[in-house]
């Protein structure tokens, strides 16, 4: 190309920078870019585009601007690129500013750029306006019909979907499987189970079952609504199913809980030669630790250092979670410095894990290496810390750690930072300490506060305020049982006999407790 000055073919060199950056080759595809002297606005889609594939949304991003600087104008499919790499980066500022762009350049009504907006507004939860979008074109196509549909029902919002679905009919405009697959995204409440089994005999009756996307959506569904043989039913119609559709499979029964059926049916794809990708192997890792032995999960760690994929950040995060888990904390460590890089996630689960095995200086050197390298905390890592200080006694780390969250990030403590402030307080012996922090939250005050200075109390015989306690327990709940036997108990050790035939006779007893049966009969 370069011999035969074909590099200043802006077709060629289109072709071949579109070559260059599919193949992840994207410095010499900028190369390529940066010494053309004619720039067609297929060229910078083609290097945009090429960011945007690779995840290099910034790039993406100054080569727009780039762009609007030049004399080359913006096409409907710039446009649709930057947008849908603002929503990636759920950067809701820089989808707008795309779209009054687009607007100025007259895209405002294009069909490309319309259902770009509606997916990209859905996507970000903002529904309202994607409507508005949508309704701001004449003549909708099925493309962005397909869009709104499944803006309205990824919202919850079925009514209008169904609705917009049977209009769309209605004006000659046949449904495709990215329609039904729109249809049923988000159906997962057992009230919708006919509206879904509805929507799949539609389906089967225009033969539409037989695409495997479709397919993987309807198996999907079905796991959510707890009906696996009806989802093993859809799936085994596929004659040859594909990634896609054993993801759905087995991710779909390891969210329903069986975990180990999720299991056996990866093993059973890896038998039908079936590669896995990091996802579906970091959710395998999920599902082990979930599961009462360290195999599973030992093997699927194999295959991923077999494959090369082990240090990938999502497996090297689910890897540390899953030997977290199942109690091996120096595989844990292992799997955590094995990592090239580390995120605030694989960092909130080295601290939590850390914390939990009673590692409490670790915890907290981690969080402090963690700072210096620039990582943000969030809410979950103040957790973690608070768990590790809860879990050694660190009652002043903790009111330090507490501070810093609140004063120095911001960050509004939820229940979950309250409850290990009030066991640390209790369990010291600062019982009343725990109950004054309890009584300076907003109201209504989460059970679960009353109920870890409830096991303070028993675990110091303290029982001063039980009665107080017992106010703001809801302690009929079938949930709160195990609240209602503690209160029984420490009213028995204070021989508060009143109280105690209070709550086993007048309340029925210990209602989450089953009455014991003899197996073998006498």
């Amino acid at each position: 190309m370069i011999k035969s000055h074909l590099c200043c073919d802006p077709f060629y060199v289109t072709k071949v920078v579109a070559f260059y950056a599919s193949n992840n080759d994207l410095k010499t595809a900028r190369y390529l870019f940066d010494v053309s002297p004619q720039r067609t606005i297929y060229l910078w889609n083609s290097m945009i585009r090429g960011y945007a594939r690779a995840k290099l949304f910034q790039h993406a991003f100054v080569l727009f601007k780039l762009l609007l600087g030049s004399d080359t104008h913006p096409d409907s499919r710039t446009f649709a690129c930057v947008a849908r790499a603002s929503a990636e980066t759920l950067n809701l500022e820089s989808l707008r500013n795309i779209h009054g762009q687009a607007i100025v350049y007259g895209f405002g009504p294009d069909l490309v750029c319309g259902s770009t907006f509606v997916r990209c507004y859905s996507k970000l939860g903002l529904v309202v306006e994607a409507i508005r979008v949508f309704q701001g074109i004449d003549k909708p196509d099925l493309v962005l019909l397909n869009a709104m549909i499944s803006g309205y029902c990824s919202s919850g919002d079925w009514m209008n979907g169904i609705q917009l679905f049977v209009a769309m009919q209605h004006k000659g405009i046949i449904p495709d499987e990215r329609t039904m697959v729109g249809l049923i995204v988000g159906l997962a409440d057992q009230d919708f189970v006919i509206l879904g089994e509805m929507i799949f005999g539609y389906c089967v009756r225009c033969g539409l079952i037989s695409n495997d996307h479709v397919v993987s959506s309807f198996v999907s569904m079905f796991l959510k609504f707890e009906r696996l043989e009806s989802a093993l039913k859809v799936f085994h119609n596929l004659h040859e199913p594909d990634l896609v559709s054993w993801s759905a499979m087995i991710i779909g029964f390891s969210d329903a809980g069986y975990h180990i059926n999720a299991l056996m049916f990866f093993r059973e794809m890896l038998n039908k030669g079936i590669k896995p990708d990091p996802v579906l192997l970091a959710r395998m890792l999920s599902a082990s630790a979930q599961v009462p032995a360290l195999k599973p999960g030992t093997e699927v760690h194999g295959y991923a250092v077999r494959h090369g994929c082990s240090s990938e950040l999502l497996i090297a995060s689910a890897l540390v979670d899953m030997y977290g888990k199942c109690g091996f904390l120096n595989l844990v460590k292992n799997a955590f410095d094995l990592m090239p890089c580390k995120s605030i996630i694989s960092c909130n689960i080295m601290i939590s894990n850390l914390g939990l095995y009673g590692h409490a200086a670790e915890a907290f050197k981690l969080f402090d290496e963690m700072m210096e390298q620039g990582l943000k905390p969030d809410a979950t890592t103040f957790s973690g810390l608070l768990s590790a200080c809860c879990h050694s006694g660190l009652v002043n780390e903790s009111s330090e750690y507490f501070r810093i969250m609140t004063e120095e990030f911001g960050i509004q403590p939820e229940t979950e930072h309250h409850v290990y402030m009030v066991k640390l307080l209790g369990m010291n012996g600062k019982i009343q300490e725990a109950y004054d922090l309890i009584k300076s939250l907003p109201k209504p005050v989460d059970c679960s506060l009353w109920g870890a200075l409830l096991a303070c109390c028993d675990y110091h015989q303290n029982y001063d305020l039980l009665e107080e306690i017992e106010k703001h327990l809801h302690i009929n709940d079938l949930e709160k049982s195990r609240y209602r036997v503690m209160l029984s108990n420490l009213h028995a050790d204070g021989e508060r006999w009143d109280n105690v035939m209070k709550l086993r006779v007048e309340m029925g007893g210990a209602k989450g407790k089953i009455a014991a049966t003899a197996m073998i009969p006498s």
